[in-house]
This record gives structure tokens, sequence and C-alpha cells, in this order.
């Protein structure tokens, strides 16, 4: 991955940690899938603000720790799993990063219960 994205990254893990809706917006596919407690659904990128934003709302996150990452073996794309600690508890968080040449896009969000 280019420097750039992974500066991306790391703002994308930050704005997960302290619970910035709209920092994150800026990394919003068109359309993102979004799973939280194996609701899944795909969302044009506004209605996926709004569900990510109500989500925070509800737990308010602390901290993100992030565990794991690696790129698809397709291509470039590249996914993180990490672990949100929040006042409603803790979510193992996954993303999924789409990579078109230095950007990156969120293509995927799921939050699950730990």
């Amino acid at each position: 991955a280019t420097a750039n994205a992974q500066a991306d990254v790391e703002s994308i893990n930050q704005a997960l940690g302290t619970g910035n809706a709209d920092a994150l917006t800026k990394y919003f596919a068109d359309n993102v899938e979004i799973a939280i407690q194996d609701k899944e659904q795909t969302y044009p990128r506004t209605k996926a603000t709004d569900v990510v934003r109500s989500f925070f709302n509800s737990n308010k996150p602390k901290s993100f720790n992030q565990m794991h990452k690696g790129n698809s073996r397709e291509n470039s794309d590249q996914y993180c799993i990490g672990s949100l600690s929040s006042a409603g508890g803790n979510f193992r968080v996954y993303i999924y990063l789409k990579t078109t040449g230095s950007n990156i896009s969120i293509q995927e969000l799921r939050f699950d219960k730990e």
C-alpha cells in the first residue's frame, strides 16, 4: 500500500476510536455494506453515515485497536480487523477497503458484539 493509503487507514482507525462518523464518511464508497449484529444492508453513502452515527450514539466508542490487517488475494484491496471498546461493550470490527490508485474507500463495515 502507498504511504497515502496507510495514512488513510490510520485516519479510519482514529475515527472509529473516537466515534467520529463524519470523519469516516470521507472514506465511504458510494454504497457501503454495513452489518451491525447480523443486521446487514447496503446503504448509499449518506444513509450509511446516519446508520454508523446512530450506532456510535448507542455505543459511545472509547478506543479502537487494530489487531490484524491484510490484502485480499485477488487484488490490492485491504481488510482490517480490530476491537472497538465502547460504553455498550466491545465489538469486533471488520473493514473492507477498496484500493483505486492511491485512494481507498470503505466498501464494508461490520460490527459484531464480542
